[in-house]
């Protein structure tokens, strides 16, 4: 089994990404302002094609693409992606690896992070696993930002299996200086 550049999974009986729907789609943005507020109904999932900060950076991150996870939606400080457990991200004990899921999140947490412009990083972060995952559950993290502070902020990630809350992620970011600024 091989990934191909373009990160489809090649030679596996059942772990290709299901085909995408093709269209123009209108812009859809969302932005924290308190719990978890989207601008689409929950069962809309189709990938957004918009353009912005988040979604150039999203364009270039081949780890992500590469394990299948998708842009729904970045914008203003939020955004949510979403990502299918593979049999190759499933552990010794029977459930995903944990890494993958950290994954996941701390990829939505940077789609969010750096949906304002500037480009920003991790200065860390945190998770707390709360339900195991199964190979072909279906996973999507909501992040959110909680507050920014000079060149810092914080943001919170929620991962679900449909309702259920799978793991809770906090991420800790930092603008990083232009070289201008750093002299």
């Amino acid at each position: 089994m091989e990934i191909s550049d373009s990160g489809q999974v090649e030679g596996g009986p059942g772990l290709s990404p299901a085909p995408r729907e093709t269209g123009p789609e209108p812009t859809r943005t969302v932005r924290d302002t308190g719990p978890a507020k989207h601008t689409r109904p929950a069962q809309d999932t189709r990938p957004v094609q918009e353009t912005g900060p988040a979604q150039e950076m999203f364009a270039a991150d081949q780890a992500s693409q590469r394990l299948g996870i998708e842009l729904l939606e970045a914008g203003e400080g939020a955004a949510v992606l979403r990502m299918t457990v593979r049999k190759n991200m499933v552990n010794g004990h029977g459930i995903a690896h944990g890494g993958y899921v950290f994954l996941l999140a701390d990829t939505a947490f940077a789609c969010a992070c750096n949906s304002h412009g500037p480009v920003t990083v991790a200065a860390g972060a945190d998770i707390t696993f709360v339900a195991p995952v199964a190979d072909g559950d279906v996973l999507v993290a909501t992040a959110e930002e909680r507050t920014t502070y000079g060149r810092s902020g914080i943001y919170d990630v929620s991962v679900r299996r449909g309702e259920e809350v799978i793991a809770e992620f906090r991420g800790r970011s930092r603008v990083i200086r232009s070289v201008e600024e750093r002299g």
